[in-house]
């Protein structure tokens, strides 16, 4: 029996024109280049995750996040309030260098009219440039005048609030802040790309179409490779639980938040593994800064770490940080040191971007401790509060210049003669002084500051910009 070989040879030649013989159809979207989504918490401290101990609070898809992913027990935010550490995160760039280090206003309020500056070059912006859909879906918090909105930013959809959920109050207070959740005590408003399109924004359902819109961005966009940025409005207080999650959690309202964003990380990763791009997509998540401890039990926890948000104490700079893209990423947990400054330039290692090289950037490219678990590159970091270094750390230990709390009666600064001398790794809570045992510990992370000083030129705080009155 003769068997010609030309029908086989034929289906095997339209095989790789069509590059379709693989019966998998993952393979043909991993070799696109990887997406990535960034999901930004507010004001979620240290310990309000079950995976970091809380006791009353389940997260069990960020658990399983990290589980199944990288967990940094030693990870910063460069700010301890909004406005500074999301403008960080965007660009690699400490505050100060981008005119986001406060001389007396600490973030954006409705009034403001600066933002930030055009000139930077955001995480949307790189990827934008190389091919990216972008989207950001939740809090802007980074100017609300049109120039400085997401789609002037590199974002080719915005979705969400442009500053925090407390601004455009009718009454501003404690009580309010603390009482039954009203959406129309707060007339922020809700915005789809340079419009208002809801006002006040419905803030109980607002976690919800936020996870509905991010979905949606991500079908519209599953056939190319797309940037994702979800800064969640939450847990921000005021406090605000759809129906679904009112009264689910035994650490009340602020745990049925809790439970409902943690489903919302949830429904993003079952998206991504239905369309099959669980393995070709970097997932990061984090929060702006620790938690608002004024807000009582409407605020969160630092966990065993010392004071919260506004504060250069570790509860108010030290916060999650996990990297998730299965198979790529090694599973487990890193204690060195690493920063939301990392994000830009690890996100441009992965996405073979180019970093801005016109500019002092101060990120490093921890893609080789996540796929390799290498050492991090990052030893160090500076403490900033507005255009002030209050402390520094380096290796295990952290020097205090200046303390000083937010948020009280009592809050004092306090300029430090004889700086405080912490070892993190010994004493995360920071309780014991160990200066008078090691004055060339103190010395060398002296030298440390100077230096970096030498290459910090503080721009003109954009915070502090407001309409002249006439």
């Amino acid at each position: 029996m003769k068997i010609s070989i030309k029908p086989i040879l034929s289906i095997f030649l339209v095989c790789i024109l069509l590059n379709s013989c693989d019966s998998n159809p993952k393979d043909k979207i991993i070799k696109r280049p990887p997406n990535v989504i960034l999901i930004y918490m507010d004001d979620m401290g240290y310990g309000d995750l079950s995976l970091n101990g809380h006791p009353t609070i389940q997260t069990p898809n960020i658990d399983q996040l990290a589980s199944d992913g990288q967990k940094w027990s030693n990870f910063y935010t460069a700010s301890s309030v909004c406005s500074p550490s999301r403008g960080a995160l965007l660009t690699g760039r400490y505050p100060i260098r981008i005119g986001l280090g406060a001389e007396k206003k600490r973030v954006f309020f409705p009034e403001s009219i600066g933002g930030l500056p055009s000139s930077e070059i955001t995480i949307a912006e790189m990827l934008k440039n190389n091919g990216y859909q972008t989207g950001i879906v939740g809090k802007w918090h980074l100017g609300h005048l049109p120039e400085y909105l997401p789609m002037n930013q590199g974002f080719d959809y915005y979705y969400g609030i442009p500053y925090s959920n407390d601004m455009d109050a009718i009454n501003w207070s404690l009580k309010t802040l603390l009482g039954k959740p009203d959406i129309n005590m707060w007339q922020v408003p809700l915005m789809e790309n340079e419009k208002i399109i809801e006002k006040p924004a419905n803030q109980f359902t607002i976690t919800k179409r936020y996870t509905e819109k991010a979905i949606e961005f991500i079908d519209k966009n599953k056939d190319k490779p797309f940037f994702l940025y979800l800064p969640h409005s939450m847990v921000h207080t005021p406090l605000f639980a759809s129906e679904t999650f009112q009264n689910t959690s035994p650490r009340g309202l602020f745990g049925d938040v809790m439970n409902e964003v943690d489903w919302s990380v949830g429904q993003i990763i079952n998206k991504l593994e239905k369309l099959g791009l669980d393995k070709n997509t970097l997932v990061i998540f984090s929060s702006d800064n620790g938690p608002w401890l004024m807000m009582q039990e409407h605020g969160g926890s630092s966990g065993l770490l010392t004071d919260g948000k506004g504060t250069t104490w570790e509860g108010g700079m030290r916060v999650p940080g996990i990297f998730y893209m299965p198979g790529t990423i090694q599973p487990g947990t890193i204690t060195d040191i690493g920063a939301t400054l990392d994000i830009l330039p690890t996100i441009a290692a992965f996405t073979n971007s180019k970093v801005p090289s016109d500019r002092i950037m101060d990120g490093y490219d921890l893609s080789p401790v996540l796929k390799k678990k290498e050492v991090s590159p990052r030893n160090h970091f500076i403490y900033y509060r507005k255009q002030e270094i209050y402390a520094v750390r380096k290796g295990d230990y952290k020097a205090h210049y200046i303390t000083e709390t937010s948020y009280q009666k009592d809050n004092q600064k306090k300029i430090l003669e004889t700086p405080l001398l912490f070892n993190l790794n010994h004493d995360p809570s920071e309780k014991y002084n160990h200066a008078t045992e090691h004055p060339e510990i103190l010395k060398e992370l002296k030298g440390l500051v100077e230096n970096h000083k030498k290459n910090v030129v503080a721009l003109p705080s954009e915070m502090d910009k407001y309409p002249e009155i006439k």
